[in-house]
C-alpha cells in the first residue's frame, strides 16, 4: 500500500462514513452531526444518511459494501445509551477485562432492524473480518457494542474505538473452548453492520 492509499484509508477509517472535506450536498445532508463510526443498512426502518459514496466511502467500497441508505451513529450517541458491563478473559492476554458498552441488541433496535428473532446480521470490522450470526444468537449472548475497556475508550488501531463482544466466560457452549476458539463472532474495529430478514 501506497501512502496515499495508506492517507485515504485513515481518513475513511477516522471520519466514518461522512463524506470527507465537509461536503454538504443533498445526498450527505442527513448524515450525523459527528463523523459516524458505525454504519447499519439493509433491513432497517430508520435511515440518516444516502447511499454508498464510493469515492468518499472507500473503505466500505473495499469490503464491497453496499446500500441505497443506512443509519449510522457517532461515537457521542452509542456512549450515551444505556451500557451493560462484562468481564470477559479475551484471548490476546488470557486475562480478565472490563467492556462496557450500549446491547447490540438495543443498538439494531434504534436503527430500526426487524425485532424477528432469525433476523441475519453479519458484522464487519475496519481490517475486513465479517461474521455473520442471528438477533436470537445476539440476544441470547447479551452483545454488547463495547465503546470501553477496562475504564477508557478503545483506540483505533488497538481493538477499538468498537467492539462487539460478549462474556464468553458466561455461555456454556464458550466457556468450555479453547480461548482462541471463543471470539470468532466479535469483531474488533467494529465499523459497519448489514441487516437482512430473508
Amino acid at each position: 500500500m501506497n501512502k496515499r492509499e495508506f492517507l485515504t484509508s485513515a481518513v475513511a477509517i477516522g471520519a466514518g462514513v461522512t463524506p470527507a472535506f465537509g461536503a454538504t450536498n443533498a445526498k450527505s445532508a442527513a448524515c450525523a452531526a459527528a463523523p459516524a463510526i458505525l454504519t447499519i443498512c439493509g433491513a432497517v426502518k430508520r435511515t440518516n444518511r444516502g447511499p454508498l459514496d464510493p469515492e468518499f466511502d472507500p473503505l466500505m467500497s473495499k469490503h464491497l459494501v453496499k446500500f441505497t441508505s443506512a443509519y449510522t451513529f457517532d461515537f457521542p450517541t452509542l456512549a450515551g445509551m444505556p451500557a451493560v458491563t462484562i468481564r470477559p478473559t479475551i484471548e490476546y492476554d488470557a486475562k480478565p477485562h472490563t467492556l462496557s458498552g450500549p446491547l447490540l441488541a438495543s443498538v439494531l433496535e434504534q436503527a430500526g432492524a426487524p425485532n424477528a428473532g432469525d433476523t441475519k446480521v453479519s458484522l464487519r470490522a475496519v481490517d475486513g473480518y465479517a461474521v455473520q450470526t442471528t438477533l436470537d444468537n445476539i440476544r441470547a449472548w447479551h452483545f454488547i457494542v463495547a465503546t470501553q475497556m477496562d475504564g477508557k475508550p478503545m483506540p483505533l488501531g488497538g481493538l477499538g474505538p468498537l467492539w462487539a463482544i460478549y462474556d464468553a466466560d458466561k455461555i456454556p457452549e464458550l466457556a468450555t473452548k479453547p480461548l482462541k476458539d471463543r471470539f470468532v463472532l466479535s469483531p474488533w474495529g467494529l465499523y459497519q453492520i448489514q441487516v437482512s430478514d430473508t
